[in-house]
């Protein structure tokens, strides 16, 4: 298996990581591709990898026993897939689904908690980025119960904007509904409107960004709150 290039590494945990530490995780990272709707994590299921993000993301949902689900977290180059390990667990909480798709670095469990373990600044950098996932699903919960659905959908179009780094990127209504935890009616009502606004484009199942400042005025304060977050624990210029 060919050494990954450093220099092509685009995962911002593993770009932040000390010379030496990325140096000692090199030989172990997999390139490994994540096709759209690939469930990467079950819910109580042991974590045997954990995933570094490059492109795409992937959404974190927390599942109830009658099948339905909601978004609680959103993943792309900014972080990683198998947190819980971070913290001391071996099992994942909730669902992780790939909604764009992209690739990511695999790295086996083991090796991932060696690099914790051993290393005081891994684990400092993961510790942080746990922060900041908490900051997400914490905001994520006080967004979905006091603002119009308007807003939360501008929030989740900025987030998948932040990751994708392209303007056109997967959308259904039935998806943000789901995602959302609303009505599918009122998914396609807030979408119109904001197609309406010139904002955005939706067609087929996909949507465009046309006007971001735009979709930033109608989005709730929560996207600036995380957003700050993800900066101060970070460093600048990391996707909320």
């Amino acid at each position: 298996m060919a050494l990954i290039d450093p220099t092509s590494i685009q995962n911002r945990l593993l770009t932040s990581l000390p010379a030496q530490a990325l140096d000692d995780l090199l030989p172990h990272l997999r390139q490994v591709q994540l096709p759209h709707r690939t469930i990467l994590q079950r819910p109580n299921e042991i974590i045997t990898s954990v995933h570094f993000v490059e492109s795409g993301y992937v959404s974190q949902i927390a599942m109830l026993e009658n099948g339905d689900g909601a978004e609680v977290g959103i993943i792309g180059k900014e972080g990683l897939v198998g947190m819980a390990l971070i913290l001391g667990d071996d099992r994942a909480f909730a669902e992780i689904l790939v909604q764009a798709e992209g690739r990511a670095l695999e790295l086996d469990a083991d090796r991932f908690l060696e690099a914790i373990d051993t290393n005081p600044s891994v684990r400092r950098i993961m510790l942080r980025y746990a922060m900041t996932v908490f900051a997400h699903v914490t905001m994520t919960a006080a967004c979905n119960g006091n603002h119009h659905i308007d807003q939360r959908i501008a929030r989740w179009l900025l987030m998948a904007h932040d990751r994708v780094g392209k303007d056109e990127f997967p959308m259904t209504h039935e998806f943000l509904s789901m995602m959302l935890g609303v009505r599918r009616a009122g998914v396609t009502l807030a979408a119109g409107a904001l197609q309406k606004g010139g904002f955005i484009t939706y067609d087929r199942g996909r949507v465009r960004v046309t006007d971001r400042p735009g979709l930033e005025a109608v989005s709730c304060e929560c996207y600036d709150i995380v957003q700050r977050e993800y900066q101060r624990l970070l460093g600048p210029g990391v996707a909320a």
